[in-house]
């Protein structure tokens, strides 16, 4: 089968205005309960768009570490290409692709750098491994084989040997502060249902969209 008739259709589920909440956090909340529920591969594996400073865009997967009446957490390398496209351009998109549903959420908003306190809490949480690659890797640099990383690696482990591991001063994380949220449920013959809730005046105000 050639890539241009690779199709199927989408006949999961429906969406409609009046099973939507009011508040695009609680529909959040309920189809990543449900996306969990089914069994989904990565359900907290989300697609992150940034822009730098020559207004090039790039995206990456990250994983969702937390949802609250704020907005959307994630950790990563200080020096990665991502933080530094959002040092200069705070405004990101986020994509969750729970394919399997046929569900995608989109959610736009702007990255803010997370408390040191927070960025603790969660890097004592982390398994060691991965605790001990944060201070082996220089995120998005240049190195010339994998035999560079696993030294690194190495190196990091016996300089922590006695099992205490600090948050390395280029790690931390950040918390995307919603304005916009689109709930996007696939339909039959490509009638999709999109609706988009869109923060005006302090208030969300949902709208059907066009497929």
């Amino acid at each position: 089968m050639s890539i241009k008739d690779n199709r199927r259709e989408y006949d999961y589920a429906t969406l409609s205005r009046d099973s939507l909440d009011r508040c695009p956090f609680a529909q959040f909340s309920l189809w990543m309960d449900q996306a969990m529920g089914a069994g989904i591969i990565d359900p907290t594996a989300m697609c992150l768009a940034t822009v730098d400073s020559n207004g090039s865009p790039w995206q990456r997967m990250v994983l969702l570490k937390g949802v609250d009446d704020r907005g959307f957490v994630f950790y990563t390398n200080l020096g990665s290409r991502k933080a530094s496209a959002i040092g200069g351009h705070p405004e990101v998109s986020l994509h969750f692709p729970w394919l399997q549903m046929d569900r995608q959420v989109i959610v736009g908003g702007r990255a803010h750098a997370l408390p040191q306190s927070e960025v603790a809490d969660y890097f004592s949480s982390r398994p060691q491994g991965s605790q001990l690659a944060a201070w082996a890797s220089n995120q998005s640099a240049v190195i010339q084989s994998r035999a560079v990383l696993e030294t690194q690696f190495e190196a990091v482990s016996e300089r922590f040997s006695d099992g205490h591991i600090p948050v390395p001063d280029d790690w931390g994380g950040y918390c995307v502060v919603p304005t916009e949220f689109e709930f996007w449920q696939g339909g039959e013959k490509r009638l999709h249902d999109r609706f988009s809730y869109v923060l005006t005046d302090n208030a969300w105000k949902i709208q059907r969209l066009s497929p």
